[in-house]
């Protein structure tokens, strides 16, 4: 494998008792790059990220993580060597601050993330970092705000504060503008290139104009196959695409 790909696949595939989800799709991802990952409804996409992510063990092929196989791995090793995930659905602590939410991911840190009996006082430590990442995501204003009263598209912004509080390598994005309003999508966009900086972003998403403004590149992906790869302006010309997505209205997997 090339140092210049951060993640690649060999020929993966998913099985669901005889339905074939994920049909040997090769992919490479650029380090330093952000890749989308795309398709009409059902192409798989989501069923990609979860066997990525270990969430789903892998029916054959190989998955490649800066040059080591981790077909074997688990969840939890996978994210301790970098690669991070954030959800389709809303995954923060409602009725914790947002300050508390970040804190949580910086707890690993200190190496007492089960030590449930010790005071909320020895997180203190962690406080000054904590605020630096939600300045990082435009949060900084809102530290001290319940989790549950933040507006959707700033909850989605937490999401992403509390995965860089896991000091991530490559960040897996599922879908996250779904649900946003046009003024919420635009400040996830320029958030989205503002923490791609220095760091890999796979994500998939169904907003063709978020696609088209943040990617180096797309992986196009149909009835579980790669149906094309490229570059935005070569992608959206291809007949192929063009088909696959006639009559879908929203490509979410």
């Amino acid at each position: 494998m090339s140092n210049e790909y951060i993640l690649e696949t060999r020929d993966l595939t998913r099985e669901f008792k005889g339905f074939v989800a994920v049909d040997k799709v090769n992919l490479r991802v650029k380090r330093g790059s952000i890749h989308a990952l795309i398709g009409p409804n059902g192409a798989g996409k989501t069923t990609v990220f979860n066997l990525l992510t270990k969430f789903l063990p892998v029916s054959s092929g190989q998955i490649f993580y800066k040059g080591q196989d981790i077909t074997p791995l688990k969840a939890a090793d996978v994210a301790r060597d970098g690669m991070v995930r954030s959800f389709q659905i809303s995954a923060v602590f409602p009725h914790l601050t947002v300050l508390e939410n970040v804190r949580i991911g910086l707890q690993r840190q200190l190496g007492t993330s089960y030590h449930f009996w010790k005071p909320e006082s020895s997180l203190y430590q962690l406080n000054d970092r904590a605020r630096e990442l939600l300045d990082q995501v435009d949060l900084g204003s809102f530290a001290d705000t319940i989790t549950v009263n933040l507006p959707y598209g700033r909850k989605r912004a937490l999401e992403i504060a509390t995965t860089l509080a896991l000091d991530p390598e490559l960040m897996l994005l599922d879908e996250p503008t779904q649900g946003m309003g046009h003024e919420d999508v635009g400040r996830v966009v320029e958030l989205i290139r503002k923490v791609a900086a220095n760091r890999t972003v796979l994500m998939v998403e169904h907003n063709m104009n978020v696609v088209s403004n943040l990617s180096d590149t797309i992986t196009v992906l149909a009835r579980g196959s790669v149906l094309a790869e490229g570059p935005y302006a070569t992608v959206s010309q291809d007949p192929r695409v063009l088909e696959a997505y006639v009559g879908s209205t929203e490509e979410t997997a």
